[in-house]
C-alpha cells in the first residue's frame, strides 16, 4: 500500500473515496481512530492508501478533480 492522499479534512477523504471506488480502484482509510488520542478535534491528519499498482491512476484521478494530496 501506498500513501495516496494526507488531510485532516475528513470530507476530502469521503470524496475521495468515493471517486476513487467510482473508478474500480480500492483505497483504504489510516489513522481514524486518531480522533481518541486527540479528543476530536481533528489536528492529526488521516491518510488515504491504495495498492502501488494503483497509485498512477489514483493520483490521476485526484489531480482530474483538483483534490490536493497534501503530503510531503
Amino acid at each position: 500500500m501506498k500513501e495516496l492522499l494526507r488531510t485532516t479534512d475528513p470530507t476530502i477523504i469521503a470524496f475521495a473515496s468515493a471517486l476513487l471506488q467510482g473508478e474500480g480502484i480500492d483505497c483504504f482509510e489510516m489513522d481514524v481512530n486518531m480522533s481518541v488520542l486527540e479528543g476530536g478535534i481533528g489536528i492529526f491528519p488521516r491518510r488515504l492508501m491504495v495498492h502501488e499498482d494503483w497509485i498512477d491512476a489514483a493520483e490521476r484521478v485526484m489531480r482530474d478533480n483538483d483534490i490536493p494530496l497534501g503530503r510531503p
